[in-house]
């Protein structure tokens, strides 16, 4: 299941940002986004853009995905409510991979 949920670039970005406690709190929360989503056994890149503010993103949206209709997109917004941001504000983009094989 962790390969299923691993994520990459401002993903653990945030994460490191946000601390262990945080990091493990997060993990379990891309597990259940990845899980009640999408099927964790195909793989797919999704791109977000999205709005930080006061340690948390909004108004996200999906600008590329590149499994459409393998619900990837619903996973990606799922975890997008979860990731800490740190202090980082502004109109960001999200890059998340799902690497699939679990």
């Amino acid at each position: 299941m962790q390969k299923a949920v691993s994520l990459f670039g401002g993903i653990a970005l945030s994460v490191a940002l946000a601390g262990a406690a945080s990091a493990a709190s997060f993990q379990e929360s891309m597990a259940k986004c990845l899980t009640k989503n999408a099927n964790t056994r195909d793989a797919a890149t999704v791109m977000l853009q999205c709005t930080a503010a006061g340690g948390k993103l909004a108004g996200c949206s999906v600008l590329s995905d590149s499994a459409p209709g393998k619900g990837f997109d619903k996973a990606a917004l799922c975890v997008a409510e979860a990731m800490p941001m740190g202090d980082k504000s502004g109109d960001v983009k999200i890059p998340m991979r799902f690497p699939g094989g679990a």
